[in-house]
């Protein structure tokens, strides 16, 4: 436990931090949208690649909030099943049910 703590306190446990793995269904989908953005700068005219990269941030930030929130959720979870896990007193019958 101590260690996780001493980790998470350097700054060495990164929790979205993810490895690609060379031919996941992740990386292929990757490898298409890079692909796809590729072609369509090829096809628009400057203000449009403005366009198109401006709305390619918007949809970075807005997936990188929803990952943040999906972490947050996903943690607290965990800390209410522990939490439960915890409880002596929960109701199972087995245990001094008289």
């Amino acid at each position: 436990m101590r260690t996780t703590l001493e980790d998470l306190y350097y700054g060495n446990i990164t929790p979205c931090e993810q490895q690609m793995i060379p031919g996941s269904e992740l990386k292929r989908a990757m490898d298409r949208v890079a692909k796809y953005e590729a072609q369509l700068m090829e096809l628009l005219n400057e203000e449009g690649q403005q366009t198109l990269t401006r709305f390619i941030r918007s949809q970075h930030e807005i997936n990188s909030i929803t990952a943040t929130e999906n972490f947050i959720l996903g943690f607290r979870l965990g800390v209410r099943i522990m939490a439960e896990c915890m409880d002596d007193n929960d109701g199972d019958i087995r245990v001094g049910g008289e």
